[in-house]
């Protein structure tokens, strides 16, 4: 891979026990974009080190620069390891980074496009902050809401998505593919004015 547009990063935990957990809400939406593209053409591998798993994706059409879809295969509190390796390597400046991560901050169902701020501690964030030495870079949040009662937040985010709750997986994602096509092919602006507005929830929950 010779030009890179860009990187996407999906963050999550290797491995089976953490597969369908609220914490790799970015390795879902990394994959379901996979998928999508693979409709029509597969990403190729790319060769990228062990510490990660990154395809050659054309977001904005064959014929401009690609773009990496990456997932750190380092656990999240090291995710930042892989993905400023990456952007070293391949010349991408932080602006050019989109993060897709779970977000406690927001109830499961929607979903906000930012520039930098803080991490809410949130140690994949973190890790990437620190690695890249700025924050100036874009993330794609995925509500996945807070715990209802007391109990600890660290094992709400690594347990499973309840099963009332898998209805609203399907759109979300469908609608973060659509948002990262968007940033790939029109610029973070354009994608925020369309990721910022969707809700998946029942319109007798919305606010």
């Amino acid at each position: 891979m010779k030009n890179c547009a860009g990187i996407i990063a999906g963050l999550g935990n290797p491995g089976p026990r953490y597969a369908h957990t609220r914490h790799n809400f970015g390795f879902l939406a990394a994959d379901r974009l996979l998928a999508v593209l693979g409709e029509k053409r597969p990403c190729p591998p790319v060769a990228a080190g062990a510490d990660c798993e990154a395809y050659d994706c054309p977001l904005a059409g064959q014929a401009s620069p690609h773009w990496l879809v990456v997932k750190p295969l380092t656990f999240m509190n090291l995710s930042g390891v892989a993905v400023a390796r990456l952007c070293r390597k391949f010349g991408v400046e932080p602006s050019r980074l989109l993060v897709l991560h779970d977000e406690m901050d927001l109830p499961l169902g929607r979903m906000k496009l930012k520039l930098g701020g803080g991490d809410a501690g949130h140690n994949g964030i973190a890790s990437i902050a620190a690695e890249l030495g700025t924050r100036d870079f874009h993330r794609l949040r995925l509500g996945v809401g807070r715990l209802a009662g007391p109990g600890d937040p660290a094992d709400y985010v690594l347990s499973d998505f309840a099963p009332d709750e898998t209805a609203l997986l399907q759109p979300v994602l469908d609608a973060a593919v659509s948002g990262m096509r968007t940033f790939a092919r029109r610029g973070p602006a354009l994608a925020a004015q369309q990721v910022n507005i969707f809700d998946a929830r029942p319109e007798d929950i919305r606010p």
